[in-house]
């Protein structure tokens, strides 16, 4: 039994769900780009994630897991990017967990060559140590043309030329592809916040732009590494929980890592909505679809307070009546 909270004051005793662990299904959602003080720089959700997923096979997006040339993902893990996340909840469309993944990946022309070479030993380096299904990859008629924009709260930007995205991920599909890798020339970001862990991620929100988009269009599991012009490794200390990010050129093995497994989406088969037990959030960020439609579901949202945005959007702001738990591993205690 667990006391939980809503609305701030203590309304009575829970008892959490108890149901075949084969069955449990839960989804641990960090939103990207908008500051989270767990989730908000390079895999440092993946401890919890990785705990709670030995109890329940867990819905993850990207920005949980990814780690640069590391990986938080378990084999009770689905990696599923932020569009097809939201489709979900919608009742949309439904998660079938695959196995081995055909990979096609995709680079940006604007990709120098230099930095190329380091992608594609990247990509060799994948196949030979773990054995990831990567079948080919093309390079963009044109340049995809991204660009930032610096909202305050979050990272956005966009695509200039998102055509040529999709004209390049189309054929990798047309043969065979099952998962699509992104790669796009990003500039460099010559901000020292974020390696001191203040802020925001500003690179995440425009990634999440890129992967949404290729996903929407295309209905397949997609996900986006940066290739920044400079590949040197820097020598200064950084905050740990954007480390990992620091000590390599390239940040594609963690997205490759991630796709090997992600769920096919499909709109008949696997999970659907329906088969959801609960979903986790940052304490103020939850002013999200999933959140909304697992509250019209009576599907049981906890937010956590020791996880903190740069948002404010807290249960007592939206009129919904989440469950409050102090940290992750309080969470993960009450989990039977």
């Amino acid at each position: 039994m667990k006391i939980i909270t809503l609305y701030g004051y203590t309304v009575g005793v829970f008892k959490f769900i108890i149901i075949d662990m084969e069955k449990k299904l839960g989804a641990f959602i960090v939103p990207t780009g908008i500051g989270a003080s767990i989730g908000g720089f390079a895999g440092d959700a993946s401890v919890y994630a990785r705990k709670i997923a030995e109890k329940a096979k867990l819905i993850v997006n990207p920005n949980v897991v990814n780690a640069g040339c590391f990986s938080g993902i378990t084999s009770n893990m689905l990696y599923v990017e932020g569009y097809a996340i939201d489709e979900f909840f919608k009742g949309n469309l439904t998660l079938l967990p695959k196995k081995n993944n055909k990979i096609g990946v995709l680079f940006d022309k604007a990709i120098s060559k230099e930095v190329l070479n380091v992608h594609i030993n990247t990509i060799n380096a994948v196949k030979t140590v773990y054995g990831v299904n990567i079948s080919e990859y093309v390079i963009t008629d044109e340049e995809a043309g991204i660009y930032f924009e610096n909202k305050g709260n979050h990272s956005t930007g966009g695509i200039k030329n998102p055509e040529t995205l999709i004209k390049s991920a189309e054929s990798l599909i047309k043969n065979g592809a099952e998962a699509i890798a992104v790669i796009c020339r990003f500039e460099e970001d010559n901000s020292t916040d974020y390696a001191e862990g203040i802020g925001v991620d500003p690179i995440g929100g425009v990634e999440a732009i890129i992967s949404h988009y290729i996903t929407r269009e295309l209905r397949i599991p997609c996900a986006h590494s940066p290739a920044f012009d400079d590949i040197t490794i820097p020598t200064s200390i950084v905050d740990p929980r954007c480390s990992a990010e620091y000590i390599t050129p390239t940040f594609l093995p963690c997205i490759l890592l991630g796709l090997q497994n992600a769920p096919a989406i499909n709109t008949d088969r696997g999970f659907t909505i329906n088969d959801l037990d609960f979903l986790l959030m940052p304490y103020n960020a939850l002013g999200s679809i999933p959140v909304f439609e697992a509250l019209k579901r009576n599907i049981p949202v906890y937010a956590v307070k020791e996880n903190i945005t740069l948002l404010n959007v807290t249960s007592d702001r939206i009129n919904g009546k989440c469950g409050i738990v102090y940290t992750y591993e309080e969470f993960l205690e009450g989990l039977q």
